[in-house]
């Protein structure tokens, strides 16, 4: 789909008062100005539970961001190497933190100097023993379902195309119990209108450049974006006859939206908290007008889609020759036993032997969903040599011998 290119410009970093802040900033559709020489007058942090610094002197496989003198910027204040978004956006994950008890609330404080036109805001998500939660905004407080035993922080800044940058020289975590929210219904499964990626040889959201025949899916919120070379969050994407389907990972945020965890419910949902569950906003815009039919960033829907997919996803995955309806489970709000896909693409077929048909492809550290294993033919692969096929929760099998690991419970036999 045809977006609108962004010229790189100069960056011009504007000196302003440090701000210490411990709720969430608002969207970059409406960025917080405060007036000149003003703080922000923000909730403070709860005391107690565990506290740590996120460690922000390490810029490694991160987006779009550097480390400073004066603290962590945008490197570029421009749409980093794609343009799905209107904004400048950058990202500096940090390596996880084991806790000394599980908690099921994490709260952020960021110290940092925010222009107007700017946002900065601190990301967490926490291990379960099914996989890592949704990323969830913590300058408000993020709170689990479950309690986790680990956590992960991310940093996002964004900032107007060409105009100056946040400047963060730290973030304090706390880790508490409270009172648990609900969680999403598991195995949330909707039918949403997919278009084609390309943008070979550009960037995503996590930092991967694009290549010929890629396989993986964006999604238009970061909730469920998986950090670079991983399939924390994964999708299995079907055509709506079912004879297709693709287990790819989320590397990229879009279309159309970067704030539009659509397959939330209302409570949890980012934004457009009065459209149906499973509704994404820009099909909303598109058929029916909602938002004067535009979408977060202003620009006119052209298209309903709320998914979109890799050229490989898209050509070889679903053998799709043009955008389509397509039927989406977002696999992180299931639960049960993961495999790892270790090589790429793994055929999925229809029964536990290469004599069976293929319906499909597993791309490269795609998580996907065993119900259970079956003894059929046995296979070398790059992990082992094996019998042992596992059935999907779709019903189709992979052999074994391409799984790197398996985590969420013991996988029975069939």
């Amino acid at each position: 789909m045809t977006r609108p290119r962004w010229r790189p410009r100069s960056v011009v970093l504007v000196p302003t008062l440090a701000l210490a802040l411990t709720a969430a900033l608002v969207p970059a559709t409406s960025p917080a100005t405060p007036a000149a020489g003003q703080p922000l007058t923000l909730t403070a942090a709860a005391p107690g539970g565990e506290r740590w610094n996120a460690d922000l002197s390490v810029v490694d496989r991160d987006v779009n961001v550097r480390r400073s003198a004066a603290g962590l910027r945008l490197r570029e204040a421009r749409a980093a190497g794609h343009s799905r978004s209107a904004v400048a956006e950058g990202m500096l994950l940090t390596a996880p933190r084991t806790l000394s008890r599980p908690a099921t609330r994490v709260r952020a404080e960021i110290t940092a100097s925010v222009p107007a036109g700017a946002t900065v805001e601190a990301q967490v998500r926490g291990w379960r023993v099914s996989g890592w939660t949704e990323w969830r905004g913590a300058t408000a407080g993020a709170v689990f379902d479950r309690p986790v035993s680990r956590v992960q922080t991310r940093v996002v800044l964004t900032a107007w195309a060409g105009g100056a940058t946040a400047t963060v020289r730290g973030v304090q975590l706390t880790a508490d119990a409270t009172a648990a929210v609900s969680a999403a219904t598991p195995g949330l499964t909707y039918r949403v209108y997919a278009t084609r990626i390309g943008l070979v040889g550009e960037l995503t959201a996590n930092g991967r450049t694009v290549q010929p025949q890629d396989h993986f899916v964006a999604l238009p919120s970061r909730r469920g974006l998986s950090p670079l070379n991983s399939g924390d969050y994964t999708v299995r994407v079907c055509t709506t006859t079912g004879s297709r389907c693709e287990y790819a990972p989320v590397w990229d945020v879009g279309p159309w939206n970067t704030r539009d965890d659509y397959w939330n419910p209302s409570a949890v949902r980012e934004n457009w908290k009065n459209l149906p569950q499973g509704r994404p906003e820009a099909q909303a815009a598109y058929q029916s007008g909602y938002n004067g039919g535009r979408d977060q960033f202003g620009r006119t829907v052209l298209n309903p889609a709320g998914i979109d997919l890799a050229d490989g996803t898209f050509w070889d995955g679903l053998q799709l020759t043009t955008n389509a309806w397509v039927d989406v489970a977002y696999l992180w709000t299931g639960g049960g036993p993961r495999g790892v896909v270790g090589d790429e693409p793994l055929n999925i077929r229809t029964g536990a032997s290469t004599s069976y048909p293929i319906r499909g492809l597993a791309a490269r550290f795609a998580n996907v969903p065993i119900q259970c294993y079956v003894t059929g033919q046995s296979v070398a692969g790059p992990y082992r040599t094996t019998t042992r096929w596992n059935r999907l929760a779709s019903g189709h099998y992979v052999s074994h011998a391409y799984i790197s690991a398996v985590y969420g419970g013991s996988v029975p036999v069939c």
